[in-house]
This record gives C-alpha cells, structure tokens and sequence, in this order.
C-alpha cells in the first residue's frame, strides 16, 4: 500500500509544481517524475537544513519543494541552451 501513496504523492506533487512553476501540468507520467525526483531532491535538501516532516502531508510538502527547486534548475538549463542560438 506504501507504495501506491508514493505514486499518488509523486503525481500531486509533480502537478502542483508543474501550476506554479509554469502554470499548468505536464500531463500524468512527467508529473510522476517530476514529483518523485522532487520528493528524493527535497528529502535530501531538507536533510542538510535538519528539517523534518511527518505524514502524507509532510510528504507531500517535502515532494513539492523538491519539485519546484527540480524545476527551477531545469529552467536554468533550458533558458542557457536557447540563448546560445
């Protein structure tokens, strides 16, 4: 069951920082990725400032913020690539 909540966390999460960082999703499977490359990110971030959290909604704060600062970096990347052309 654990990790169906992974899954339902990592896709909620992916979404919710897909709306804040572009303003819409990615559609199921990026979000997926997204949420859980963010959530192991933001659990290892969270790691080195000592900050713990708890429960469903702990993850899914943790996944979030892992996923904004995952799509934060990307867009770094990205705006580079198109400013060498």
């Amino acid at each position: 069951m654990g990790f169906i909540w992974y899954i339902i966390i990592g896709t909620l999460s992916g979404f919710i920082a897909g709306k804040i960082m572009r303003g819409s999703g990615f559609g199921i499977i990026v979000n997926l990725i997204v949420g859980i490359v963010g959530g192991l990110l933001g659990g290892w971030c969270f790691g080195l400032l000592g900050i713990t959290t708890a429960g469903i909604l702990g993850s899914l704060i943790t996944s979030v913020a892992g996923a904004i600062l995952l799509l934060w970096v990307l867009s770094l990347f990205r705006k580079n690539r198109s400013c060498e052309k």
